[in-house]
């Protein structure tokens, strides 16, 4: 491995890239980033260091978003929603309070713990 090098002053400074492709990291990885610097920095700066914090976000991001999924099937199943064409307005409200509650339960599991 051969090092190249750039003047500035006085110093020598390596010519350092890092070879990442971005990640598009969703809600609930953005959520844990920050649950992670605010809460766990140790943790944070380690992980961010080793470059194993973009692959704890994804699976996290991964997981949240299966995990919703299944939730709202089994709140679907258990609160069968009014009728769409019925009442609109009803099952909108309907549908939102179960993806409200199925949120809370991944926020308290995957991301604030």
């Amino acid at each position: 491995m051969e090092l190249t090098y750039y003047r500035k002053g006085d110093y020598l400074f390596p010519n350092l890239t890092i070879e990442s492709e971005p990640v598009n990291i969703g809600k609930y990885g953005m959520l844990r980033k920050t649950f992670l610097k605010e809460n766990r920095k140790n943790w944070y700066q380690s992980m961010l260091l080793t470059g194993k914090l973009e692959k704890h976000l994804m699976e996290i991001e991964k997981a949240a978003q299966e995990r919703m999924e299944v939730l709202m099937n089994g709140l679907l199943i258990q609160y069968p929603a009014p009728d769409k064409e019925a009442d609109q307005m009803k099952w909108v409200a309907h549908m939102n309070n179960l993806q409200q509650m199925a949120e809370e339960s991944v926020l308290t599991e995957l991301v604030y713990n």
